[in-house]
C-alpha cells in the first residue's frame, strides 16, 4: 500500500483570509445596533424556570442577593443575556466560551507551582461558542459596574473600551506568536506589580516634581497630574494588600475560619444556612446522616478516577474528617454546593475541597450541547482549556441520583477577587485591561487567533461598538432589575436578604 501524505496545513494567509471575510459578513459595527427583541422572553419567568433543580431553602437566599443592586442582578441573570445573545449577529468564530464573563469571575489564584496567577476562575457555563458572547458579557458587566459606581458618563464608556481594546489588542498579539507561547502565557503576580510601576513612572513625568509642560490656567494645569499621582498611589497600595492577602488564603486559614475543635478533633463550624454541617443534616434528600456520609465516601473514590494517577496518589494521603452544605456565590445559589474537610497527616495538614454542583449550560439552550458525557466533565475540560494554570485537584463526578453531576476543586487556594464596588475609573480601568487580555488568551488557547484578529482589525470598530452596545444592554438590565424587584413585591418571587 502506498503511504498517503499528510494533508497540506492551514497557511496563516487562509486562517488571516476567514476572518477578514467574516468581517465582510459580519462587521464589527454591527454589535452597536442590539435592541431588545419584541418577543423577548420575560427575564423574571427565565430566572424562576432556573429554580426547579434547586434547593427550595436556598432559593429566596439567591433572589434576595440578586436584587441588592443591578450588578448583583446581572451577576444571577446569565441565562437572561444567553437569551438576548443568541439573536446577536456573530462572526462563527468558535472559542471555548466562559459563558459567563463578568468582571466579578476574575480574579487570582494559585498554579500548581505556587505562583499567584490571574484568570477566569468561573466556568459553571463553558461551552464552546461565538467569542462575541463572552466579549459582549465582560464589556456590559463593565458598564453596569461603571455605572453603579457612580462614574461620570464618559468614564463609564471609557472603563468598558479598555477592556474591549484590551481583548483585541491582545489577540493581535497572540496572532504574532507561536503556538506554545500563546498555550504558556499569562499574568502573574510580579506582571501585576510591574504595571503598576510602570504606570506610576509614566505619570511622575515632567508634570511631577517640575514647570515643563505646564498649560493654561496654572491651578488647573498642575493639580490634574498630582491629582492622578495621588490616586495611582492609593490604586497601587490597594493592589499590593490584595495580592498579601491572596497568599494568606491558603487551607490553614480556611481551617482556623471554618472549623472548630470538639473532643480533640477539627470539625466544620455551623453557620446555617451559609455552612450546615453534615451532622445537622440528618433527613436531607430522604437519607439519614449515614447514608449521607457513605454517599460522601463513595463520591471521594468515584471522583478520583476523572483524576491523573499522580495525583491520586497524593490523595490517598488524605481522609474525609467533615463535610458540610455551603452556599456560594449569587447565580449558583440554590444548586448543591458542599465543602469537604481532608486531614493528611495531622490536625495541621488540611486539605479544603468545594464540590459544586454541575447544570446544564444557559448555553445549551442557544448553542450546540456539550461534546461530554456529564456537565461535570464539561466544567472541567473547559476549565483546564481556558486557564493558563488549573488547579490539581480538579476533577468531577456523577451524583447519587440521575440527574446530578458535580466538579470538585480547591476551595481556598490563594483565591481572591478584587472588591469591583470599591474602585474609582483608574482602578477599574487597569483591571478592565487585565479582565480582557485574560479573555483574550483564554479564547486564543481555544480558538484560533489568527482568524479573530483579522476579524477585529487595527481600528476600533468593535471597541466602538461593544461600548454603545453595554451601555444599551446595561439599561436593559437595569429595567430587569426593577422588574424583578416588582415581582420580589407582589409576591411572585420569595426573597431573603439577611444571609
Amino acid at each position: 500500500m502506498v503511504a498517503q501524505p499528510f494533508p497540506p496545513p492551514v497557511t496563516i494567509a487562509d486562517r488571516s483570509d476567514r476572518g477578514r471575510q467574516a468581517s465582510r459578513q459580519t462587521p464589527p459595527a454591527v454589535h452597536a445596533d442590539w435592541t431588545a427583541a419584541a418577543d423577548r422572553p420575560d427575564p423574571v419567568e427565565l430566572l424562576v424556570a432556573q429554580n426547579v433543580t434547586r434547593e427550595s431553602d436556598l432559593v429566596p437566599i439567591r433572589h434576595g442577593r440578586m436584587m441588592t443592586s443591578p450588578l448583583a442582578f446581572y451577576r444571577g441573570a446569565a441565562t437572561v443575556m444567553a437569551a438576548d445573545l443568541a439573536r446577536t449577529p456573530t462572526a462563527d468564530l468558535q472559542v471555548q466560551l466562559c459563558g459567563d464573563a463578568h468582571l466579578s469571575n476574575f480574579g487570582g489564584y494559585a498554579s500548581p507551582e505556587r505562583h499567584l496567577v490571574f484568570g477566569v476562575n468561573d466556568f459553571d457555563e463553558t461551552l464552546p461558542g461565538p467569542f462575541e458572547y463572552d466579549l459582549s458579557r465582560l464589556a456590559a458587566s463593565f458598564t453596569i459596574a461603571a455605572g453603579s459606581n457612580g462614574f461620570r458618563r464618559r468614564d463609564v464608556r471609557s472603563v468598558t473600551g479598555a477592556a474591549v481594546r484590551a481583548y483585541r489588542t491582545a489577540m493581535i498579539d497572540f496572532a504574532e506568536q507561536r503556538t506554545l507561547d500563546v498555550w504558556y502565557a499569562r499574568i502573574d503576580e510580579s506582571d501585576i506589580r510591574a504595571a503598576m510601576r510602570s504606570l506610576r513612572r509614566r505619570a511622575a513625568g515632567p508634570a511631577e516634581g517640575s514647570t515643563a509642560g505646564k498649560k493654561g490656567r496654572r491651578g488647573k494645569a498642575e493639580g490634574r497630574p498630582k491629582t492622578r499621582g495621588a490616586h495611582l498611589d492609593k490604586a497601587i497600595k490597594a493592589t499590593h494588600k490584595l495580592l498579601r492577602k491572596a497568599r494568606t488564603r491558603d487551607h490553614l486559614h480556611a481551617l482556623a475560619r471554618f472549623t472548630e475543635v470538639v473532643d480533640g478533633r477539627p470539625r466544620i463550624t455551623s453557620n446555617p444556612p451559609v455552612v450546615t454541617p453534615l451532622r445537622e443534616l440528618d433527613g436531607a434528600w430522604g437519607l439519614s446522616g449515614e447514608q449521607i456520609r457513605a454517599v460522601v465516601q463513595d463520591q471521594f473514590e468515584a471522583y478520583q478516577s476523572s483524576l491523573s494517577a499522580d495525583r491520586r496518589q497524593l490523595l490517598a494521603s488524605y481522609r474525609i474528617v467533615d463535610v458540610a452544605r455551603k452556599v456560594v456565590g449569587v447565580g449558583s445559589v440554590g444548586t448543591r454546593a458542599f465543602m469537604v474537610l481532608l486531614q493528611g497527616r495531622d490536625e495541621q495538614d488540611p486539605l479544603f475541597l468545594q464540590v459544586k454542583e454541575a447544570t446544564r449550560s444557559v448555553l445549551e439552550q442557544q448553542l450546540p450541547a456539550t461534546r461530554f458525557a456529564t456537565p461535570g466533565q464539561r466544567v472541567v475540560e473547559g476549565q483546564r482549556l481556558m486557564q493558563s494554570s488549573s488547579d490539581i485537584f480538579l476533577g468531577w463526578t456523577n451524583g447519587m441520583a440521575e440527574d446530578r453531576f458535580y466538579y470538585w476543586r480547591q476551595l481556598r487556594d490563594m483565591k481572591v477577587s478584587a472588591a469591583v464596588e470599591t474602585m474609582d475609573p483608574l482602578r477599574m480601568t487597569f483591571y478592565a485591561r487585565l479582565c480582557g487580555w485574560t479573555l483574550a488568551h483564554a479564547h486564543a488557547r481555544s480558538g484560533d487567533p489568527v482568524a479573530i484578529a483579522a476579524y477585529l482589525g487595527q481600528e476600533d470598530d468593535l471597541d466602538r461598538a461593544l461600548v454603545e452596545f453595554s451601555a444599551r444592554y446595561a439599561a436593559q438590565n437595569a429595567d430587569d432589575h426593577r422588574r424583578f424587584l416588582a415581582a420580589i413585591t407582589d409576591g411572585r418571587v420569595e426573597a431573603r436578604q439577611d444571609v
